[in-house]
């Protein structure tokens, strides 16, 4: 019997994330799990997210309009958060996916992984790092996108990491694993470096994968061990 993919409500504040990148961030949803619930808030009735109704209607999204009746208040957050927490305790679901660079769905992420479900976080660059850190795992939209910033015509683009940034990261995370030898399995240690870190992602230092990153930085021997998984150790 094949394994059931995790169920995820989807919920993208419209008002915070370009509409270019709606397509990318759903392909990315779908390699970790089903967007069962897809849905974009805004007010449509602004001309700013026409380019929202679009992708809405092409790639099969809910559009929940959200009226600002106060100016100063995002109706859009206030209506995200009501919808979220009606969906929380309906049970369906394996965890949620925000989609927003906005702080202020912090207290919305907490509120959920305190449920015991898992909270994946979609912004840009530009996101704080209190949202970032209260995710399990945070994508960043630079991550998952091929549009270079400069193509906008506005701030430059976010260079991507250094390999050697990842050394502490790892080497931490490996002094966390127990062992019988110097040999680490690089899926666990991943595991450890993205629970401390939920924004580490290894294309962020312009790698595809993990054992991509750790031959490129000539300081870890890997081999495959029992069960073909990818193991590590240090060569120092």
């Amino acid at each position: 019997m094949p394994d059931v993919r995790p169920l995820y409500a989807v919920l993208i504040d419209a008002d915070n994330i370009p509409a270019r990148h709606a397509a990318a961030i759903l392909k990315e949803i779908t390699s970790f799990g089903e967007p069962a619930l897809r849905r974009v808030y805004g007010d449509w009735s602004a001309e700013r997210l026409r380019p929202w109704g679009e992708q809405t209607r092409s790639l099969g999204l809910v559009a929940h309009q959200e009226t600002a009746n106060t100016k100063g208040k995002n109706a859009s957050d206030i209506g995200l958060v009501i919808d979220a927490m009606d969906i929380l305790h309906t049970g369906r679901f394996h965890g949620f996916v925000l989609v927003s660079s906005d702080s202020d769905f912090t207290a919305l992420a907490n509120r959920i992984r305190e449920q015991g479900l898992d909270v994946i976080g979609i912004g840009e660059a530009k996101a704080p790092e209190s949202l970032r850190n209260v995710c399990n795992r945070f994508i960043l939209i630079e991550n998952i996108t091929d549009e270079p910033e400069s193509s906008r015509g506005g701030a430059k683009p976010a260079g991507k990491m250094k390999p050697t940034e990842a050394v502490p990261l790892i080497l931490r995370a490996m002094d966390k694993i127990e062992t019988e030898d110097e040999w680490y399995p690089l899926g666990q240690v991943g595991q450890y470096v993205t629970a401390e870190n939920p924004d580490f992602d290894t294309r962020s230092y312009g790698k595809r994968k993990l054992s991509d990153l750790v031959q490129e930085l000539k300081l870890f021997e890997t081999k495959r061990g029992a069960g073909n998984q990818m193991m590590i150790r240090r060569l120092d």
